[in-house]
């Protein structure tokens, strides 16, 4: 429903609401571009106006000489001839197009430099708000809508929706000063040449209006269908390649970047196209007023008052075309603006804003009291629990049949899920969403299936602690405890050797021992064993679990197994059935 609202609201709305995602400190650097952006469109002015009195000196330097003005400041640096004149006045033309050549490319660095650190700013707040959604809402979502939200979408928005409105305020800012020294030079000739220009912008932008909103919707829809389409590809390459099943996922890709690349073109031709029509025109005005000035005034007369109007020509054309440029890419990316928004929107819990989170104590017991879950009003409950209590040191083993609620049970108990009703207790004090971080903070979890980065065994063993803090101390102890201390040590980097990308260099068994051994590194109050030991041999299981085993009696462990032979030093098991306990 919010991205409905996102895409339904119009797109000046759209970017004041982005406006406020960027920081104080932004909103000030965009202040002081305003105010560059008006010292250029002033120089620019400066430039034009400084056309006037050089192409006068050429044409009839008598005239300008005999100006009261002219004279005055002529007297006073030296100047007695009007032949003297020419000199100074071409060395203040050169000076006045070089300093504003000098502010525009000073304008040019501080627009792309902020766009890319205001780009910077909010990538990172979408990549913030996302990692710290409650585990229901990243496991409801596909997250190549995340990927694509955070590279190529926000590439897009410092591309095609940052830098062209700065773009368009620039323009617009220079179009005001440009036009106001046209009219300052010649009335009629600039209001025809300036309206003229404006109505064909104007004319072919509501022309092109619909087709650009239709193409951005498309290129917003199909930058996430290519990325899932990688993804997908790539992340079951193993399966890819035994099926042969190639040119399926080619056509599936084929399907979202075609459709892309096609829009993202017609975006383009669209924005380019009215430019060569304009130079056109344009030409073919400037060649008009060159007669009518000369058939009135003669061309001696006509030549100062012709140049500068060609010079502000030549300036208008191209900044109108920017404008219209930057509008055209604005439009044909407002549906990536909208996607953008709504990762921007994500809720920020409290507890995000708090460096140092202690941990919630955990002295005697854990407690499900009265536990219903389902995941809205509309689905069946998944987990129905009367009472459960698990004392502190436990060994507690789960078991049960595909979809009878272990993961639920345990996602609850972790701190992941909250129940629908019903109370979750340590020590007697309820885990809500407030203090779940607190309680997570004591445990330790071993999934079935591994998450392993493309780092060294010691980066990977003590992951989330930075390198320069990691004790190889600890490191070796739970590797040991974890029976795969052998095989890093055979290594010949040892703990520095690196596992691969999701670990493919090793085998199942060497993934899970190696979680283990981070699950242990933590030194957590409460282990989590979930399927942990099902890629393991029974022998090295039984090393593991005996190593296990041996850990500080304190710690409570949860185990959730198939095989029964896992449990067996358990002190009492849960078993679970249609998310219900039931007795043996």
């Amino acid at each position: 429903m919010t991205l409905q609202l996102e895409y339904n609201s119009s797109l000046p709305a759209q970017l004041l609401r982005l406006w406020g995602h960027l920081s104080r400190r932004r909103h000030w650097q965009y202040g002081l571009l305003l105010i560059l952006m008006i010292v250029s469109a002033l120089a620019e002015v400066i430039s034009i106006g400084a056309l006037l009195p050089f192409l006068s000196a050429l044409a009839a330097p008598d005239k300008i000489f005999a100006q009261p003005l002219v004279q005055e400041i002529a007297a006073g640096i030296g100047i007695i001839s009007a032949d003297q004149l020419l000199k100074p006045l071409t060395i203040i033309f050169i000076v006045a197009a070089f300093v504003a050549g000098c502010i525009r490319l000073l304008l040019l660095w501080a627009t792309t430099k902020l766009t890319f650190a205001a780009g910077a700013d909010l990538s990172m707040d979408i990549y913030r708000r996302t990692l710290y959604q409650p585990y229901n809402i990243h496991i409801a979502r596909n997250s190549s809508e995340i990927i694509s939200g955070i590279t190529t979408k926000n590439n897009s928005l410092m591309f095609d929706l940052l830098l062209p409105s700065l773009t368009i305020i620039n323009s617009a800012v220079l179009l005001i000063f440009i036009c106001s020294a046209l009219l300052y030079v010649n009335p009629q000739v600039a209001l025809v040449a300036a309206g003229g220009f404006g109505f064909c912008y104007i004319l072919i932008a509501k022309l092109m209006h619909k087709k650009l909103r239709r193409n951005g919707q498309i290129i917003a829809k199909e930058q996430t269908g290519s990325v899932k389409a990688l993804q997908e590809g790539l992340g079951g390459i193993r399966d890819v390649l035994l099926d042969n099943t190639q040119p399926l996922y080619c056509d599936i890709y084929r399907g979202s970047d075609l459709p892309l690349r096609k829009a993202q073109g017609l975006n383009l031709f669209i924005s380019g196209c009215p430019r060569y029509a304009m130079e056109s025109i344009g030409m073919v005005m400037v060649a008009l007023i060159a007669y009518y000035l000369s058939y009135n005034d003669g061309i001696a007369a006509a030549l100062p008052t012709l140049g500068a109007l060609a010079l502000g020509v030549q300036r208008l054309l191209p900044t109108l075309q920017q404008a219209y440029n930057s509008w055209s890419l604005i439009m044909g990316n407002g549906a990536n603006l909208s996607d953008i928004l709504h990762l921007l929107n994500q809720p920020l819990p409290e507890y995000a804003k708090i460096a140092d989170r202690q941990k919630i104590d955990f002295n005697e017991q854990i407690e499900l009291r009265n536990i219903k879950f389902h995941y809205s009003d509309k689905t069946p409950v998944i987990l129905d629990i009367d009472n459960l209590v698990i004392p502190k040191g436990a060994r507690v083993g789960v078991v049960g049949t595909t979809g009878s609620g272990k993961s639920t049970l345990l996602d609850i108990i972790m701190g992941l899920l909250s129940p629908a009703s019903g109370k979750f207790l340590v020590d007697g004090l309820e885990i809500n969403i407030e203090n779940a971080v607190a309680w997570q903070r004591n445990i330790a979890h071993v999934p079935q299936n591994i998450f392993l980065s493309d780092a060294s065994f010691a980066d990977n063993i003590a992951l989330g602690v930075p390198h320069e803090e990691i004790d190889m101390d600890k490191i070796k102890r739970a590797a040991n405890q974890a029976d795969i201390a052998g095989f890093i040590e055979s290594k010949p980097e040892a703990y520095n050797g690196f596992v691969g990308e999701r670990g493919v260099r090793l085998s199942g068994g060497q993934r899970q021992r190696i979680a283990i051994a981070r699950a242990l590194y933590k030194n957590a109050k409460l282990l989590v064993l979930d399927e942990a030991t099902s890629a393991l041999d029974n022998e090295t299981e039984e090393q593991v679990m005996q190593s296990i085993e041996e850990l500080n009696k304190d710690l409570t462990i949860i185990i959730v197994a198939h095989r029964l032979s896992t449990l067996k030093k358990c002190d009492f098991i849960i078993h679970l059935k249609d998310g219900k306990i039931c007795q043996n």
